[in-house]
């Protein structure tokens, strides 16, 4: 089956909040580099990774369920392999849509996303799909 990405300009526009989960300190990493340019745009960025205590000077959550805000986007920044649970823990938060970065798929988890109610893009950078998108006004 070929996977349809739902809306990312829609989601774009409509999000504040972008969990970014697997975004390091290290500004050689692209979950950095990628999660500032987002903050820069006016996302509220939320640091979802084990091994960090504050990221772009947010506190960083160790997974989903402990965030206490409501979540927007899922920015996902791991392998493929930690997907599904990455999405289930999404679904359990109510975060309205699951974005996987360039070069990650998951298509069953996907569709578990969506058949919950998220929109779903994969194998997409959310900071190019931005940059497409005409300025706020």
């Amino acid at each position: 089956m070929e996977w349809q990405n739902d809306d990312p300009a829609g989601i774009l526009r409509s999000a504040h909040t972008v969990a970014v989960v697997g975004l390091s300190h290290d500004p050689s990493r692209p979950s950095y580099s990628v999660a500032r340019y987002l903050q820069e745009q006016g996302y509220r960025i939320i640091p979802v990774n084990p091994q960090e205590r504050e990221v772009l000077d947010e506190p960083a959550y160790p997974d989903l369920t402990r965030v206490p805000l409501a979540i927007d986007v899922v920015d996902v920044f791991r392998r493929a392999e930690f997907v599904p649970d990455i999405v289930d823990q999404a679904i359990q938060v109510g975060a309205k849509a699951v974005w996987l970065q360039l070069g990650i798929e998951h298509l069953q988890a996907a569709q578990r996303a969506r058949q919950a109610g998220l929109k779903v893009v994969m194998d997409r950078c959310m900071a190019i799909e931005l940059r497409k998108l005409p300025a706020k006004e």
